[in-house]
């Protein structure tokens, strides 16, 4: 599987948003990418207006969805990234979406929500209750993650064990000390307790650090960007998460059962 990773910041206006999304979509496919992943949140985000998630809420089917939807007819380029959704909760929804072909294939709610580091994100957002499906892509299987959830190690293992072989992590990850580090850390950490490949990617701009990235099954990061918006490209190899559950065989060695959500 070629994989691209669509680093950006996000601006207020989903208009502006939607204009990058669909360049990004462009040039990945135009370079032969099967999956592209671009940041969470990507339907506006203002440092200094919190609520805006709220205000710029769309529904799946609304303006911004629609024209990606609409530039996915035409290509085999499956695209995943997270939008807020409005609730009758007044609150709004953190949702994970993989599209492909014109249509919607997955959707996940965010299960762990970011109430750490002085934020707190369920003053705005419900968590979803829903193990997110898996979705294969050039005949991988993909699981769903979003920023926030690489902390928490059963949802990874959850998945994993439910047959992913690739961990896709949409995030917005916030600056501060040790962040950077935090990062890197617990991403080749999924990767490589999971003998699994892990996509993340973050937004950059003035308040995330960007540094997207790809960790192999082994823990190797194969791939990363720095802090300005980028468009990188990485090969998935199947035969390396052979190779490596068969060097390291801990998902065959566990004493624990299937993670099963509360």
């Amino acid at each position: 599987m070629k994989v691209a990773m669509g680093q950006f910041a996000v601006s207020r206006e989903w208009q502006e948003n939607a204009r990058i999304c669909l360049d990004l979509m462009q040039r990945a496919a135009a370079g032969g990418a099967d999956l592209l992943v671009l940041p969470e949140g990507v339907l506006a985000r203002d440092i200094a207006d919190p609520d805006l998630v709220l205000k710029a809420a769309q529904p799946l089917d609304g303006p911004f969805l629609s024209q990606l939807l609409a530039a996915s007819k035409d290509t085999g380029l499956t695209t995943m990234m997270s939008v807020h959704v409005p609730t009758d909760q007044q609150k709004a929804l953190n949702v994970l979406v993989a599209i492909r072909r014109g249509e919607i294939i997955a959707a996940y709610e965010k299960l762990h929500l970011y109430d750490a580091f002085a934020m707190q994100e369920s003053q705005r957002v419900n968590p979803g209750h829903v193990i997110p499906p898996l979705v294969e892509v050039a005949g991988m299987k993909v699981g769903l993650m979003t920023c926030y959830d690489v902390r928490f190690p059963e949802l990874a293992r959850r998945l994993v064990l439910d047959g992913a072989e690739v961990l896709v992590l949409p995030a917005a990850w916030v600056k501060g000390p040790l962040k950077e580090m935090h990062w890197e850390l617990l991403t080749r950490a999924r990767a490589l307790e999971n003998t699994c490949y892990m996509v993340a990617v973050g937004e950059c701009g003035p308040r995330n650090i960007g540094n997207s990235l790809v960790v192999d099954p082994l823990g190797v990061m194969v791939a990363n960007a720095a802090e300005s918006p980028a468009l990188l490209f990485a090969d998935l190899d199947p035969e390396r998460i052979t190779y490596a559950r068969r060097v390291l065989p801990v998902l065959e060695n566990r004493r624990f059962a299937r993670p099963e959500l509360n």
